[in-house]
């Protein structure tokens, strides 16, 4: 199993020790799946102690306290019980949880693509640059239809990663539907292993940087310091203004949204975290320091920017540091805590804590209100690099044909040329 960098936390109970590996989990599910076929194990596999072990956890650290029997007969009041736990609370497999650490460290092995539950419908929301579906030609927007010839109707995520999962062998045929194509179109994509680019970045010629945060993973702050010297160094000077954008970021650890928040604020709060268990209950500050020396940020997020990008969203705009433009984001505002069971080589994903805007405010099921409010289908990350690359010292105006692509970037410019 992959090395982690987890923040681990020891927690002490009077009859067992628990390791707590506290992180937000990614809203989207990245389809990132093992060559190797597996026989899959699943709660109705799970044995008694097992079931014990899961059951003392939930008492023990779930946010909510739930009214819970001492022990089950069958599997089915197992799986009872499962079902009242939020939809972020799971229990992970030997294969699910290398996935996990995999993903959280930048790396995995999969088709790449990133998808959302909408009207019943897989819709995919963006492909992972150079990976199998983004060579293969899958677009954002594509509905998935079937999985080796299997229909997906009327199942959810879960369901749809299980039919990926159990496929056992590397090669996966998606059937996806296109806007109004005649006929669906069958793509035969081979999972391979996928290095994440958490962030990318470009440069205008008036000193204004753009910065593409694509998920929060252990390294997402490290490249975002990274990123920024580069614009500066190409620039020559201090940056006089920065677009971070946050559309289509599904979330990730938790560490890494306060660590990059940190890096803009100079003081103030970042985030408080609350639950039923004392370590639960944090409240995150920023240190001293502004990596851009107060020069204006605008913040770009949409209805699937979640869980860690709206926590940097909402720390940025509460404190008065950065002006947010687009749509109600997805609204997560749960934290889950990665509990080993058993030798280790499992674990329960469990929701321990509800998380806090400086303002106080909770916004799960709700979301981040933008500043400025702009609709829009937003474009992949990678079309959004291509359209605001521009050269250094170039007299061409910023962002060209932005406009008629991309209203928020157009916007952004509007709002940072102005200050």
């Amino acid at each position: 199993m992959p090395n982690t960098q987890f923040n681990i936390k020891q927690l002490q109970h009077s009859a067992v020790n628990r390791i707590l590996i506290s992180y937000l989990l990614l809203v989207s599910v990245f389809l990132c799946l093992s060559f190797n076929s597996f026989a899959l194990t699943t709660v109705g596999d799970l044995k008694s102690q097992q079931r014990n072990e899961i059951l003392f956890n939930i008492h023990a650290y779930y946010v909510e306290d739930l009214a819970l029997q001492q022990s089950f007969e069958n599997n089915q009041q197992f799986e009872a019980l499962l079902a009242q736990l939020d939809p972020y609370s799971k229990y992970l497999d030997e294969q699910e949880l290398e996935a996990l650490f995999s993903s959280t460290n930048g790396r995995y092995t999969g088709l790449g693509i990133e998808v959302k539950q909408q009207e019943q419908k897989i819709v995919i929301i963006n492909t992972i640059k150079n990976s199998p579906a983004a060579i293969a030609g899958i677009l954002k927007n594509d509905v998935v239809l079937a999985i080796n010839q299997q229909t997906v109707m009327n199942k959810d995520i879960n369901q749809v990663a299980q039919m990926i999962k159990s496929s056992g062998t590397a090669s996966v045929i998606l059937t996806i539907e296109r806007g109004n194509a005649v006929k669906a179109i069958d793509f035969n994509l081979t999972r391979s292993e996928i290095n994440l680019e958490s962030v990318t970045s470009s440069l205008s010629g008036f000193g204004i940087g753009y910065l593409a945060i694509n998920s929060f993973s252990n390294h997402t702050f490290h490249d975002v310091a990274r990123e920024i010297a580069i614009l500066q160094s190409n620039y020559g000077a201090a940056l006089t203004g920065l677009v971070i954008d946050l559309r289509d970021n599904p979330g990730g650890t938790l560490q890494s949204a306060v660590a990059v928040s940190d890096l803009f604020l100079h003081s103030g709060t970042i985030v408080t975290t609350k639950g039923r268990y004392y370590d639960a209950n944090q409240h995150y500050r920023a240190k001293k320091g502004d990596i851009l020396n107060g020069a204006p940020i605008v913040v770009l997020i949409n209805e699937n920017s979640a869980s860690a990008a709206e926590i940097l969203a909402a720390a940025l705009k509460d404190n008065h540091r950065a002006t947010l433009i687009g749509s109600q984001s997805f609204g997560k505002g749960s934290v889950q805590s990665l509990i080993p069971l058993g030798n280790g080589n499992t674990a329960l994903k469990l929701t321990t804590a509800k998380y806090f805007t400086p303002s106080g405010q909770s916004i799960d099921g709700i979301g981040v209100t933008p500043d400025v409010a702009i609709n829009q289908s937003t474009l992949s990350q990678i079309d959004k690099v291509v359209i605001i690359k521009n050269e250094q010292g170039s007299d061409d105006p910023l962002w060209p044909n932005s406009a008629a692509t991309d209203p928020l970037l157009l916007k952004a410019q509007q709002l940072l040329t102005m200050k």
